[in-house]
């Protein structure tokens, strides 16, 4: 799929700030729990805090990973369709948009809509990407278009 089929580009969305705070969060964590088990390891030469500043330190290598890899996960939008997680969709080949917005106690709402094409290919949105409700509402305003 070229993007000449595709059109103009109209907005590039990427991961949500809020996950990537969260991914920050771990990672300097995790590295300061790093660093004070090692400072533990050096002053009273115990293994279990060797063991501790290895699993401080894995999960510090496995957020960062993950978040570099959630940075490439970019939902671009264009005038005749749109692109997520390296899958094209143009709007007249989605036969259907499902999903639900649920409310938690803290914190914004979990958003999980589903995006299936007449193929059955298909795809997940999740709060996770940034500006998840315009999105949305754009894919249910071309899908109400078509069929009219």
């Amino acid at each position: 799929m070229t993007n000449l089929q595709l059109g103009k580009l109209e907005s590039v969305r990427g991961i949500s700030p809020a996950f990537l705070q969260r991914a920050a969060f771990v990672a300097v964590l995790s590295f300061v729990f790093f660093i004070a088990m090692m400072v533990g390891f050096y002053i009273r030469q115990n293994v279990g805090y060797f063991l501790l500043a290895t699993a401080f330190l894995i999960v510090q290598i496995l957020t960062l990973l993950c978040w570099l890899m959630q940075r490439r996960n970019e939902f671009r939008l264009y005038e005749n369709g749109f692109t997520y997680k390296n899958k094209t969709f143009l709007w007249d080949e989605i036969e259907a948009m499902s999903g639900k917005v649920e409310s938690r106690l803290a914190g914004a709402p979990k958003i999980n809509f589903e995006i299936r094409k007449a193929n059955g290919e298909k795809i997940f949105l999740t709060e996770a990407v940034h500006g998840v409700e315009d999105i949305v509402a754009r894919i249910s305003e071309e899908i109400a278009r078509r069929e009219t």
